[in-house]
């Protein structure tokens, strides 16, 4: 049952984060977003990508449950392309003299 839980919460986060990217790369500018909260999302994803790593009964099982370690590193790489988008836009900011 917790395996089912962790399935929902990190699926439902996936779900949102690729309409943050587009919203992120139209608005072209880096006003309301936050560097630190991207990086400490970052850092969440790959704890709970070691976590999983270290998890042996989880590693014994993976072949059955390698979905769990691709939606972390799906949301993982969501998360870094809103990063790499946070720095385009603050250079579009800069140059426009925002």
């Amino acid at each position: 049952m917790a395996e089912i839980a962790e399935v929902i919460m990190i699926v439902c986060f996936g779900a949102s984060w690729p309409f943050n990217v587009i919203k992120s790369y139209k608005a072209r500018t880096a006003k309301g977003k936050s560097p630190v909260f991207l990086c400490l999302i970052i850092i969440g994803y790959i704890a709970g990508i070691v976590s999983k790593f270290l998890n042996e009964a989880y590693m014994a099982a993976i072949g059955e449950k390698w979905y769990v370690l691709f939606f972390y590193f799906l949301n993982l790489l969501m998360v870094s392309a809103d990063l790499i988008i946070y720095f385009r836009n603050r250079m579009l900011d800069k140059r426009s003299g925002i």
